[in-house]
C-alpha cells in the first residue's frame, strides 16, 4: 500500500511533484503535436483528465478481482473503453475541435501516463484516492499543454485562442516541432527549478 496523502497533496503531486510532461518527461507526443494554440492543447487536456479519473476508478473498484497475470490487458481494456467515450462525446459535441485533434484523442489508449497510473497506484488504492490520484494527474497534463500551447501560439502566431494579440511579425518556427520541444524543454527546466528551490529537489509532495 502506498503511503495515504490527502486529497490535496494528490492532486498537488499531479500538478507539481509528479508532473506527466515535466517532471516524468512521458506521453510527450500530444505536448508537440497539439500545442500549437491553446484551444487544442486545452480540449486534449480536458480529454485526458476524464480518460485519467474514470480508468483510476475502474481499476480502484475491480483491483480485488483483477488476476495479477492479466491486469494488463484488463487495464488497456478499460483504458480503451474510457477513451471510446469521449472520443464519441468530443465528436458530437466539439466538432471544430475534434477535427483537429481527434487522431491524439485516439491515441490516449496508448499514453504511458494512463497506464501507469493504473498500475503503480489505482490497483493498489481506494476508489476515493484513485480519483484524486488521477485529477490532479489530469490536471497536471492539462496545465502543461496549456502553458506550451500559450507560448507556442504567443510567439509563434502572436495570438491566443485564435484571437490576434501581438500585430508584429511572429516566430514561426514555434509553431514547427522544433519549437515545441524548445517550449516543452525551457518550461521543464523552469519546473524543475521550482522543485529545486522551493521543494529541496523532492517534488510538490515532498517524498
Amino acid at each position: 500500500m502506498i503511503k495515504q496523502r490527502s486529497n490535496w497533496e494528490l492532486i498537488k503531486n499531479g500538478i507539481f511533484g509528479e508532473n506527466t510532461i515535466f517532471r516524468m518527461a512521458i506521453s510527450l507526443c500530444p505536448s508537440i503535436a497539439v500545442t500549437t494554440g491553446i484551444r487544442n492543447a486545452f480540449y486534449m487536456g480536458i480529454a485526458v483528465i476524464f480518460v485519467q479519473v474514470m480508468v483510476n476508478v475502474s481499476v480502484s473498484a475491480i483491483r480485488k478481482i483483477i488476476h495479477p497475470r492479466i491486469r494488463i490487458p484488463i487495464f488497456m481494456l478499460i483504458i480503451a473503453g474510457w477513451v471510446s467515450v469521449i472520443d464519441m462525446t468530443m465528436a458530437a459535441f466539439a466538432r471544430p475541435a475534434y477535427k483537429e485533434i481527434g487522431l491524439y484523442i485516439q491515441l490516449i489508449v496508448a499514453f504511458a501516463s494512463i497506464f501507469a497510473r493504473a498500475e503503480v497506484f489505482a490497483s493498489k488504492n481506494k476508489m476515493t484516492s484513485s480519483a484524486m490520484d488521477g485529477l490532479g494527474m489530469g490536471i497536471g497534463f492539462l496545465v502543461a499543454l496549456v502553458l506550451i500551447g500559450f507560448f507556442r501560439e504567443l510567439l509563434g502566431k502572436g495570438a491566443l485562442w485564435g484571437m490576434p494579440i501581438i500585430h508584429s511579425k511572429p516566430m514561426l518556427i514555434m509553431i514547427m516541432p522544433t519549437g515545441g520541444f524548445f517550449a516543452v524543454g525551457f518550461l521543464m527546466a523552469f519546473f524543475n527549478w521550482i522543485d529545486i528551490k522551493f521543494f529541496g529537489g523532492k517534488g510538490a509532495s515532498g517524498v
